[in-house]
């Protein structure tokens, strides 16, 4: 970070004043993106997808768990990987504040990937979240929604984002709305966090993402790598 410009207090309000009207804008912006995601069409789910759950096998319009709408979480977690995904985890660790949030708002929360449930249950465990987590293993759910893709190598063939649902009083289940990489960063709530400080996210290389410096939370004293580390069990 070069070094920052030191002003008198009100050089700094006029300066902050010209950015207030910037981040008013923005606001706006994003309220009418989200009005125009809300009325986006859906369609209408024909597949009878089956997963893997602590509960046994329930199907998608299950896993909404009685309320309207369901958000799904793509964990990139694929068989016989050590470890979900780093930049998977640092999303997942924001998820369990919000969920009574969430649920009493008519929104079901689960995370899916397509390693199996065994390897779901230990891995959760070991990172201590609550949150729903089921596999797609036997179903063809992750490479219809684009989050596995075949033939690629075996660290390449998961991809990560989320997928929204709603589903009538008939069961009947809908997509609304679905979004990938740089869409869901939103929900990272440490990166807002980061985001309001002088150095950011101060993500400055050799990867410039989350790669350069995140890790599992269970890892941060261990002097461990920070890349993805999908298939090394950090």
């Amino acid at each position: 970070m070069t070094a920052a410009q030191v002003v008198s207090r009100a050089e700094w309000l006029a300066a902050r004043t010209g950015l207030l009207a910037r981040e008013k804008e923005l606001t706006r912006a994003r309220d009418a993106v989200n009005s125009a995601r809300q009325a986006l069409p859906w369609v209408k789910i024909e597949k009878d997808y089956i997963f893997d759950t602590v509960d046994g096998k329930q199907s998608l319009a299950e896993l909404f768990d009685g309320r309207s709408q369901l958000i799904v979480q793509h964990f990139m977690f694929g068989p016989g990987w050590k470890a979900g995904c780093v930049g998977c985890s640092f999303k997942s660790d924001h998820v369990d504040g919000a969920l009574l949030h969430l649920e009493a708002h008519d929104v079901s929360f689960v995370s899916v990937s397509r390693a199996p449930l065994e390897e779901i249950e230990a891995f959760k465990k070991r990172m201590g979240w609550r949150f729903r987590w089921v596999s797609s293993y036997s179903s063809d759910f992750n490479y219809d929604f684009h989050v596995s893709i075949h033939g690629q190598p075996s660290m390449s063939e998961e991809r990560s984002g989320v997928s929204v649902f709603s589903k009538d009083h008939e069961s009947d289940v809908f997509h609304t709305y679905s979004t990938y990489a740089r869409g869901d960063e939103s929900l990272v709530t440490a990166y807002m966090y980061l985001d309001l400080t002088p150095k950011g996210r101060n993500e400055t290389g050799p990867n410039f993402n989350l790669g350069d410096w995140v890790k599992h939370h269970d890892r941060y004293d261990t002097g461990s790598k920070s890349g993805c580390g999908c298939k090394e069990g950090v």
